[in-house]
């Protein structure tokens, strides 16, 4: 049982993993405890099981072990299919001909696939109030952040650059960016923007992002999916890191329409992954990881090839950052355990169209933040010992790096390791330093927390922190 917020909540973690507990809904016995017990009976091994059924070897372990929840009915009847399970005992409805008798009778248990799906027509929602809605809610978390409607062509200082970015991307999702002149090809664009990203080039990208976008609204050809698919999946990592959660949500719903529109399975991945990392963000832990885990699973990542293995092995690692924020630490460095299996079998480093890129080193990166967010300091900074900086495949990537070391030295009370960590970060990536949130949030708690130098006031006065900053007495 943990607790949040000041409120108890089992998030089905720890010794009693998601799922783990629950009965079926015929019986008495938990879904994954039947189906480890009737594997086991036909001398199965996980892997055999996974064969028959559809599923990695692993993804099976979890479905026993109620780590990935046992409620979608398709997943349920691949087990009793493979299995001969008496589709009762697993709460299904049995099927004649082919078909269920009475699918009405089916659990209504909110699904994996209707998460990603969205919903449509079937579920009672008229699509076009549905975009008036997220339309409003675009307004709404602009408005909220502050951010300015300004026109494409003008000068934006790097103190501005934060609300402008999000005031154009906002603009820009709702119709209201005037877009460019059309003497750079949308492609070219785009390929461009994805090394603005690498390189923490934000003032670039908050030309290029909301052009694209509004190129791509303004197109009916087919490329018109794939490229609004990659650039809207590119505009939700930038909204991630500036902590803009609620626009954020928005541009991952389009990403997801864009990314099934076009069948590319790698986009859909991606998308999967955004908006497992929102659910993340949002504290909703066991959504987070039945989103990344389901996704991993996917038929069109199965095939073998490098990238899509890749694909796979980030859905994973972002279950294992969840696992870690949700306080299971097990199960933390069992799936990073897991996702750098899948590195190590690539053989080096996997570029990817829409991330930076998949490798063990990546995975190490990654472990850094997992073992901070699960509260063990100095287990991240003896990760951070694993990976050499100049290995990291972006500029991006270097000063996630050093933010993350900054963290775990601020954790662990080392203040002028936390400091200088801070402005190798900056030195990397000035403009990324300057505009995160969380580095910003960082820098004020060191200024209140004990005494300053001129360093640290310096970067202060760089990130537009006060250098005594003012803070308010909490109000009962």
């Amino acid at each position: 049982m943990k607790v949040y917020g000041g409120r108890r909540r089992d998030l089905g973690y720890g010794r009693r993993r998601m799922g783990a507990g629950r009965t079926s809904w015929a019986g008495n016995e938990a879904p994954g405890e039947l189906i480890r017990r009737r594997r086991k009976a036909r001398g199965l091994t996980l892997a055999q099981l996974g064969e028959l059924a559809g599923f990695s070897a692993a993804q099976v372990s979890r479905y026993e072990r109620g780590v990935s929840p046992l409620r979608d009915v398709t997943v349920l009847r691949c087990f009793a299919d493979a299995l001969e399970i008496a589709p009762q005992a697993l709460g299904l409805t049995p099927v004649r001909n082919g078909h269920a008798t009475s699918p009405a009778d089916y659990p209504q248990v909110p699904t994996t696939s209707r998460v990603l799906a969205g919903p449509g027509p079937e579920d009672g929602e008229d699509p076009v109030r549905r975009r008036q809605l997220l339309a409003n809610l675009a307004v709404t978390a602009a408005a909220a952040a502050g951010a300015p409607l300004l026109a494409a062509g003008e000068p934006v200082s790097e103190a501005d650059l934060g609300p402008v970015l999000i005031g154009r991307l906002r603009d820009a999702m709702l119709g209201l960016y005037p877009g460019g002149d059309g003497t750079v090809p949308p492609g070219v664009d785009l390929a461009r923007a994805h090394t603005d990203f690498r390189a923490c080039r934000y003032g670039s990208l908050a030309s290029r992002l909301p052009r694209l976008l509004q190129a791509g609204h303004s197109q009916t050809s087919d490329e018109a999916a794939t490229l609004l698919a990659q650039t809207y999946l590119l505009v939700v990592r930038v909204l991630i890191k500036l902590d803009e959660q609620q626009l954020g949500w928005m541009a991952a719903d389009r990403a997801r329409q864009y990314a099934e529109a076009t069948g590319d399975a790698l986009l859909v991945a991606e998308a999967a992954r955004h908006l497992a990392v929102l659910a993340r963000k949002a504290r909703w832990y066991e959504q987070a990881m039945n989103i990344a885990l389901t996704a991993a699973e996917h038929p069109g990542l199965r095939a073998g090839d490098r990238e899509r293995a890749a694909g796979r092995g980030l859905l994973i690692q972002s279950a294992a950052y969840t696992a870690a924020r949700a306080g299971d630490t097990a199960g933390m460095r069992e799936l990073t355990a897991e996702a750098a299996a899948i590195a190590s079998g690539l053989d080096g480093a996997t570029l990817l169209r829409d991330h930076g890129g998949f490798s063990t080193t990546t995975v190490r990166l990654h472990l850094i933040s997992a073992e901070l967010s699960a509260g063990d300091p100095a287990a991240a900074l003896t990760a951070a010992r694993m990976v050499a900086p100049k290995t990291l495949p972006s500029t991006e990537r270097r000063a996630r790096y050093f933010t993350d070391i900054a963290a775990a030295f601020a954790r662990w009370g080392r203040r002028e390791d936390c400091i200088h960590a801070l402005l190798a970060a900056e030195y990397h990536a000035p403009e990324e330093t300057h505009l995160r949130p969380a580095v910003k949030s960082l820098v004020t708690g060191l200024l209140v927390s004990g005494r300053t130098n001129v360093e640290l006031r310096g970067l202060a006065a760089r990130i537009g922190v006060p250098a005594s900053p003012v803070i308010h007495p909490l109000v009962s």
